[in-house]
This record gives C-alpha cells, sequence and structure tokens, in this order.
C-alpha cells in the first residue's frame, strides 16, 4: 500500500481538466468539420490492420494532415489531442512538430522541399466514436506516434507512444539550447549517476549504445533480456528517481488514464522493474547512449545516437495493451457478430 501511495504521489504532471472535451466528442467534433472527401482519407475501419501501422520516420501516411485542414479543423484536432493527452504531452508533441522549421534551417532545405514540414502530421480515426462502441484514433508525424484506443468513452490505451527530438538539443539560431525531451533525458542520467560502482557494474549491459530503440516499429515489443539492475536493488533515493522516470512517460496521458498504468505495474510488482544502460556515460552531444526500463507490463526505451549522439528516440509500450490489446479486439469483433 505505501509503494502504491508513492507511484500516485509522483504524478507532477499538470493535466487537462475542466476546459477539455470528452474524447468521443471531441472525436466527433472533428469528424463533423470535414467534408466527405476528407473523412474519406480519415476513417478507417477498427478491425483492419491500417491501425497497426506505427512509424516515426518522414514517410508516407495515411490520415489527414494538418496541411489538407482549414483554421476551424486544425482547432478541432487539437481538441481532440486535448481530450487524450495530458498537458506535458500535448505541449511536446507541438514543440516537436516546431522542431520540423528547425530542421529545415539547419539542412539548408529549399523553400520546395517539403521533406521536413511541421504541417506534415496526421490524424486518422478507426471505427465509429460513440459512448457505446470500441473505436480509436491515431496522431502521427515524424518523430510522434501515439495510438489511442478507447472502450466507449474509457481510454484503455494509449502505446505505442513514441516521441523523438531532433535536434535533442538545439545548437543554434532563434530556439538554441531548447531540449524538447529534458526529463526524459535528465532523470535517467541523475539516476545513472546515482549508482555504485556494483550497482553500474549490474546496470550496463553494453559499452556501444544499440542504434535505435530495439523495439524499433514492431507491432509487438519484444525484448526477452533480463539484464540491468532491479527496482529492488535501489536504494530508497534511487527506486524515487525510477519512479520519476516511469512517470515521465506515463504522464503523456490523461490523469485517469496515467493513474490505471501505473496501477498496473504496481500490481504486477514493482520490485520487478529493471534500468539498463548501454553507451557512454556522459550525456550530451557526441555521447552516444541508450537506456531502457523494462517489466511485466511496460517497456520504456530511450536512444541518443544519431547525429553525432543529438538525436533523440523514446518509446512507451504497454506489453498488454498495445494498440489496445487482444481482449479489446476479441470484444469489438464479438460486438459486430452479434
Amino acid at each position: 500500500m505505501q509503494k502504491q501511495l508513492l507511484w500516485l504521489c509522483v504524478l507532477l504532471a499538470t493535466y487537462y481538466t475542466g476546459h477539455a472535451q470528452d474524447a468521443v466528442t471531441a472525436a466527433n467534433l472533428f469528424l463533423n468539420t470535414l467534408s466527405n472527401e476528407q473523412k474519406l482519407a480519415t476513417v478507417f475501419p477498427f478491425e483492419g490492420e491500417e491501425r497497426y501501422h506505427f512509424h516515426f520516420v518522414p514517410m508516407e501516411r495515411k490520415g489527414i494532415t494538418f496541411n489538407e485542414m482549414n483554421s476551424t479543423q486544425q482547432q478541432a484536432a487539437r481538441q481532440l489531442m486535448m481530450a487524450s493527452m495530458s498537458k506535458s504531452g500535448y505541449d511536446k508533441s507541438n514543440a516537436i512538430m516546431q522542431l520540423e522549421k528547425v530542421l529545415i534551417e539547419l539542412e539548408k532545405r529549399t523553400v520546395n522541399d517539403h521533406y521536413r514540414d511541421p504541417g506534415n502530421y496526421h490524424i486518422s480515426i478507426f471505427g465509429v466514436p460513440s459512448p457505446a462502441t470500441i473505436w480509436g484514433w491515431r496522431f502521427e508525424g515524424h518523430h510522434i506516434s501515439f495510438n489511442f484506443s478507447y472502450n466507449k468513452q474509457q481510454l484503455v490505451a494509449g502505446t505505442p507512444a513514441f516521441l523523438g527530438s531532433n535536434p535533442a538539443i538545439v545548437p543554434n539560431g532563434p530556439a538554441k539550447d531548447k531540449q524538447v525531451l529534458a526529463d526524459e533525458t535528465n532523470t535517467a542520467w541523475t539516476l545513472l549517476q546515482s549508482l555504485s560502482p556494483e550497482q553500474t557494474t549490474k546496470t550496463i549491459f553494453a559499452a556501444e549504445a544499440p542504434k535505435d530503440i530495439l523495439s524499433f516499429n514492431n507491432r509487438q515489443a519484444m525484448i526477452n533480456a533480463e539484464d540491468g539492475i532491479l527496482y529492488a536493488e535501489l536504494t530508497p533515493a534511487q527506486q524515487e528517481l525510477l519512479r520519476q522516470l516511469v512517470n515521465v512517460y506515463v504522464n503523456r496521458f490523461t490523469r485517469l488514464f496515467a493513474d490505471d498504468m501505473l496501477k498496473e505495474i504496481q500490481a504486477a510488482g514493482v520490485d520487478k522493474l529493471r534500468f539498463t544502460w548501454a553507451g557512454d556515460r556522459v550525456t550530451g552531444p557526441g555521447h552516444p547512449h541508450y537506456y531502457r526500463v523494462k517489466g511485466p507490463t511496460i517497456l520504456i526505451e530511450y536512444d541518443n545516437t544519431q547525429n553525432n549522439a543529438n538525436h533523440v528516440h523514446s518509446v512507451l509500450r504497454d506489453l498488454k495493451h498495445d494498440f489496445g490489446g487482444d481482449l479489446l479486439l476479441q470484444h469489438y469483433q464479438t460486438q459486430h457478430q452479434q
């Protein structure tokens, strides 16, 4: 009970409450702003394969983009984002979209080059949003992927949930020194620095960091390795840091859903969480590194290796409920067979 209270007390993020609409209402208000042609490009079957097409690189995607929306539609899309995310998740997503402008300058791209584009972020709706149905929606583009699944009005899954940042720290220009994913970086770094030599030996699994997150965009996040230091092997102060790190990722979502995720982590056994590090033990550009937090129900991965280690990928996977999980899909199929 004491550990559970500790988990819940670490919910430090500020959430959208009161002014945020429920997701069913927000989704329908958004859909009602679209033309019939736009709806055809936005709405897909819940049981179809498209719902599982998760990726985080610049590529062709389905779903309407912000570039294809007018200002009213964009505002409705943002209301839908706010209905499913915390303020932290929403603000980080917006900041990552704006980093596309930074990349245009850093990479000296021309006016007609749209490879980097802050409006090239897609929204897709799966199924029919209503208080009586199973449905979902996806928000995705370069370095962002949120995959939300709802049972009626209840958010039951928000993963895979990917946020990336290129550059990790903006080197120059008006946004110089901006670090969108500072919490993801600094909290883990503080935990690593707090470890004793013996604890560090248990934590480091490789001298060289992997080139990317190991789960990549796989439909199932399968990492079977049981390396790293256990939560139970940490001091109380270090355990607090690990809890804070988990909360950085879980707090991308609404408070109610974040609470549910934390309760599942607790029920599965917080002592079974493992923290693992690879690569340099110094942060900042030029020092590639990777870490992972893995437990019975969650997987967190973070890497900073590309672009001279100034390019972050971070992901939260729910090992039971990614894309809503098999049980939600079975429930949906049963409903539609009746």
